[in-house]
């Protein structure tokens, strides 16, 4: 299986947080056992636990004339006896009368009364209070505790039933060193960031601009391939002004609640007037922002509320406000037209992937932190990565650094870059699967095949490692590497990108006399760049310059569905594809048959070895007479120097 760079797909990263554990009855539990220990507390405060049995007041009168009462605790009509023999009794009095008195009304002598202790202990006191007012405070303490939770959970629910029309943005102060970016910190990018330099000679001075009749665009919108510095750049321009830069996700505009979008921008908006002059970011606009209306992925009425809200607070920018809108987005096609026309989002700039010197720039940003070995040649890195993101490369320095702290060793050194470069691109090796001997013979005759198609014919990029070792869901890769950078590709590229992928079919067919699974991969990328010669580039002589489908992405919703011809022309179609398919079968057939020798040489290398590099595999070339792919070097004309 080959890898072509120049059809390499960036990825994106994004993540999401756990859920919380628990739920209402969760909480609802949690509160009755919470009222459990709090009548216990008050049990314990009212008295010991103890049951104390209750005597008349004629059985205590009794009792004191018969020397058996050793002590009479008076609590207001409560009455806490202690017996001779230390046994603890209650009884209760008249209210309003003494003790003594009530005592004499059934007998007891003043003789008797005077051998028995009287205390009499006052009704006041924190305690007091305490045991008297606890039984009314218990059933308010848990209702209270009650509502407490249940807003916690309705908040924890994602409903925010107190914040609904409240901003979610998250706010960067200018004089926070720690997280202050600046154009320094954001490598390549060139265009761009002379773009945006307007915007921050703008908000540091905007009286040179009001004085000459100048207005500052409203808005700003960075489009590009995921991974190339958006958000970085955004966050960049807000550090060179120092000014309070406000940052969120489309997607948090909306909520359930009809409204609550709309409601967030004013609240966003108002909090940047406030801070003026500041910087707003909404990253992934396409959430709120699509076209409105129409057929599928339109009808959102939130939505479409939230987005025209947004329309309206841009449209009430005076010209002293001092605010600056930007949006990142990867789908300027689906953008509803009100929302970049000029006023609104009337500046585009648009972030490409890195060529090699902005790869080796960036590269060197990542770099700032790593003990690096001596032997690291970041300028190589760079030519080895073309089509890399600045995410990508990021990634690719990170994990790097992975693999040399996993070895115990203190520097990163250039083979765990190169290393890192096929983990970023086909993910890590998968050491466990292991090929029986017909299965490795296999895999080497077939990446063989790639790699001896790909170095004859002229206009296929140069190989620079063949491994049979599985990455990710490839069974074996073939690295190629174009000579220099490029923006276009040829239909002659084209035709000899195709007979390279069915290097490995053909070699399974010609070596085995059978055909596997293996160039399952290898059929799908000739296919679909045969159709897309045919059908969107042109590159027809039976079809013609006609494109008969958009580029991907470029459909809006709701516009009819991709196949706009008859099916004549889809038959026709069918039969060029086809073709252009069967020339690359005979194309790689014929090479494979020309340098078989070559072609059998490196596939019993890679029985031996599993991985050739890229010197170890021009050696076999040579030895066999194959030329190797230089570099042209376009002389200046005659007269200059």
């Amino acid at each position: 299986m080959d890898f072509n760079f120049l059809n390499q797909k960036d990825q994106t990263d994004k993540g999401k947080k756990n859920p919380k554990k628990g739920g209402f009855s969760g909480n609802i539990l949690s509160a009755v056992l919470f009222f459990m220990l709090i009548t216990a507390l008050y049990l314990v405060v009212a008295g010991d636990g103890k049951v104390i049995s209750e005597v008349a007041i004629s059985d205590l009168a009794k009792s004191v004339s018969a020397g058996e009462v050793k002590n009479i605790l008076v609590e207001g009509d409560k009455l806490t006896i202690t017996y001779q023999n230390d046994e603890v009794k209650t009884a209760k009095k008249e209210v309003g009368s003494a003790l003594s008195q009530t005592l004499f009304n059934y007998g007891v002598t003043k003789e008797s009364f005077a051998k028995t202790e009287i205390q009499i202990k006052n009704e006041s006191g924190f305690g007091f209070w305490l045991i008297n007012i606890l039984p009314f405070l218990l059933p308010i303490i848990f209702i209270l505790i009650f509502f407490w939770y249940l807003s916690r959970q309705v908040k924890g629910a994602g409903m925010q039933a107190f914040t609904f029309g409240q901003s979610k943005a998250r706010i960067t102060d200018p004089n926070d060193k720690n997280n202050r970016v600046t154009f320094k910190d954001v490598a390549g990018c060139k265009e761009a960031k002379e773009e945006l330099k307007e915007i921050v000679d703008f908000l540091k001075s905007p009286k040179k601009f009001l004085d000459i009749g100048a207005r500052i665009p409203k808005g700003v919108i960075l489009t590009g391939a995921p991974g190339t510095g958006k958000t970085l750049l955004a966050r960049a321009v807000a550090g060179e002004a120092g000014v309070p830069f406000f940052h969120l996700s489309g997607s948090e505009f909306v909520e359930m609640f009809v409204g609550v979008g709309a409601s967030r921008v004013r609240d966003l908006f108002k909090m940047a007037k406030k801070a003026a002059p500041a910087i707003i970011f909404v990253d992934e606009i396409d959430a709120i922002g699509r076209t409105r209306g129409g057929g599928f992925g339109g009808g959102n009425d939130e939505r479409e509320q939230t987005l025209n809200q947004i329309l309206v607070e841009m449209d009430g920018f005076e010209p002293n406000d001092k605010v600056i809108v930007m949006a990142a987005t990867n789908r300027p096609d689906v953008l509803d037209p009100a929302l970049i026309r000029p006023g609104r989002f009337d500046r585009k700039v648009l972030l490409d992937l890195p060529d090699r010197a902005d790869r080796e720039a960036i590269l060197k940003i990542h770099a700032v932190k790593k003990p690096l070995a001596e032997d690291i040649n970041l300028k190589l890195i760079a030519e080895r990565t073309p089509g890399f993101s600045g995410a990508d490369l990021y990634s690719l320095m990170n994990e790097g650094a992975i693999l040399a702290a996993r070895e115990n060793r203190k520097k990163v050194f250039q083979f765990d870059l190169i290393r890192a470069i096929e983990k970023v691109m086909l993910g890590p090796e998968r050491k466990s699967h292991l090929l029986s001997k017909k299965e490795k013979e296999i895999t080497a005759y077939h990446e063989a095949g790639h790699a001896i198609v790909a170095s004859v014919l002229p206009h296929a990029d140069p190989v620079h490692k063949v491994s049979i070792i599985a990455r990710g869901n490839a069974g074996g890769y073939t690295l190629k590497l174009p000579l220099e950078e490029r923006r276009l590709q040829s239909k002659k590229e084209f035709i000899d990108d195709i007979a390279m992928s069915l290097g490995g079919y053909v070699a399974e067919q010609m070596m085995f006399g059978d055909i596997t699974t293996g160039p399952s991969s290898d059929l799908s990328v000739a296919t679909n760049i045969a159709r897309a010669m045919v059908t969107r580039w042109g590159m027809s002589d039976v079809i013609g310059p006609i494109a008969l489908v958009d580029s991907p992405g470029q459909r809006q919703y709701g516009d009819p569905a991709e196949k706009e011809f008859s099916e004549t022309v889809s038959t026709k179609v069918d039969a060029e594809v086809s073709r252009i398919i069967n020339d690359g079968l005979k194309t790689a057939e014929k090479v494979l048959n020309e340098h078989k020798k070559a072609f059998t040489a490196i596939a019993l290398k890679l029985v031996e070895v599993e991985t050739l590099e890229q010197e170890e595999y021009e050696k076999i070339l040579t030895a066999h007479g194959i030329l190797l792919k230089k570099k042209e070097v376009i002389a200046p004309p005659e007269g200059t120097v």
